[in-house]
């Protein structure tokens, strides 16, 4: 279930409230400009800023005969305005308010999601440094390959939400963009002036060029790194759905008391946060491509990409919100289990060592063909029949002949795959701040 605090935070961004809100602020900056350019007599200009305002129930009953929502904001406006609500919307299209709202819809999501984005990145240094050096095996293919440990797999996740966070403050300064330039972009019937000083006001850049409306790959550009921060979370929540597995035990979700796992068996207690969020992230990636299928539009503009937007703008704002939020707690609440990492790191009794003597061997003179056939020909009897794989190295006597039994001691001991450590941790967390 999705946390109401969650929701609304950023639900109040993509409230009635705030869209029209936003529209009401637009407009007023339009009259202010043309007020600054002696187009608008101060009484008239005086009016419009103390006394507009709007009634959403009113809108949406205009909006039942006009079928024209901004159609329907203009006349309640004017109602509560008066005779000088003439000038309202003058020389602008709906795109043009429209539009430029959007803009500022979407720039106060992605602070909201910057925020989440860097609390999520606080949690997982905390678990990197917690557990920067506890060992655990590393897996590629899911096969036992060499150690690594637990806090370089949180390392790893935190550098991932640095670019994450990068890619997010980047799209927010892209779709930071209005535009207040008439019904083809030409500003037939208001100056560039007005726009700017409308963009300045709101803290946005107006659009370089514009037709009707601003081109939408501003805005396909925002939601693939919605789509992009999403994979991430599901990438790391598939982790721990793969380190819950009972044949491998390292880490599990939090099982809070009374809390059940199946209706039918008792016993279990599933990663149901992990595979919530994978599932969700499926969500993002398909608002992603409705984003992408927005960007050619007939001609000047046409209004497919309208009730698209509607529906992917605060859906896609608002899952994310709750995704990040979600997986932060998962990772803060997460049970890691360091002795059942130790166990499984010697559950191949050794055979992760293997690189480690081929180049021992490599070193001594041997080929790289000569020295990996002789490694691996220890390491397939080793692995057939369950044997270890350092007592086997001695028993070879076509590796004894270049390896003595201290050297093969030394060559097969945990400590070397961790050396690095620290200069990797220094890398990944010894940076100036974004």
């Amino acid at each position: 279930m999705i946390e109401r605090y969650t929701l609304k935070r950023m639900a109040d961004v993509w409230s009635d409230e705030n869209r029209f809100r936003k529209w009401l602020e637009i407009e007023v900056l339009i009259c202010e400009a043309y007020g600054s350019l002696s187009e608008i007599p101060p009484e008239d200009l005086k009016s419009i800023k103390e006394r507009a305002n709007f009634n959403i129930d009113r809108i949406n009953e205009i909006e039942k005969r006009t079928k024209h929502d901004v159609v329907a904001f203009i006349e309640s406006v004017a109602e509560f305005i008066g005779p000088s609500s003439k000038y309202i919307h003058m020389g602008a299209t709906s795109s043009d308010i429209l539009d430029t709202s959007f803009a500022c819809l979407l720039k106060e999501a992605s602070e909201i999601l910057i925020a989440d984005i860097e609390n999520f990145m606080t949690v997982l240094k905390e678990k990197a440094f917690e557990h920067k050096l506890t060992p655990m095996i590393g897996r590629t293919h899911g096969i036992h390959a060499e150690p690594i440990t637990f806090g370089l797999k949180m390392a790893h996740f935190y550098d991932e939400m640095r670019r994450n966070l990068e890619r997010m403050k980047t799209a927010k300064e892209r779709v930071s963009h209005g535009k207040i330039s008439g019904a083809v972009g030409t500003f037939a019937h208001l100056q560039p002036s007005i726009e700017e000083y409308v963009c300045k006001n709101l803290g946005l850049k107006p659009a370089p060029i514009s037709t009707q409306i601003v081109p939408r790959d501003y805005h396909a550009e925002f939601f693939t790194t919605l789509a992009i921060v999403a994979s991430s979370v599901e990438k790391m929540s598939l982790e721990v759905r793969n380190l819950q597995r009972t044949e491998v035990g390292e880490v599990e979700e939090f099982f809070s008391k009374g809390q059940t796992g199946s209706s039918a068996m008792p016993h279990k207690r599933n990663p149901v946060a992990s595979e919530n969020l994978c599932g969700l992230a499926r969500l993002l990636r398909g608002y992603a491509l409705s984003a992408l299928e927005n960007i050619p539009l007939w001609h000047e503009r046409d209004i497919s990409h309208s009730s698209v937007e509607r529906v992917i703008a605060p859906d896609a704002t608002i899952l994310l919100d709750y995704m990040l939020e979600r997986v932060k707690n998962m990772y803060k609440n997460l049970m890691v289990y360091p002795d059942r990492m130790e166990k499984n790191l010697s559950m191949s009794q050794g055979l992760h060592h293997s690189e480690s003597i081929l180049l021992s061997l490599i070193k001594k003179g041997l080929t790289r063909q000569e020295a990996y056939k002789l490694t691996q020909s220890v390491a397939m009897k080793c692995y057939d029949h369950g044997l270890d794989f350092r007592t086997e190295l001695k028993r070879e006597q076509s590796i004894a002949q270049f390896l003595q039994e201290s050297e093969i001691d030394d060559i097969t001991t945990n400590e070397h795959y961790f050396k690095y450590v620290d200069t990797i941790f220094a890398r990944v967390f010894i940076k100036k701040p974004l």
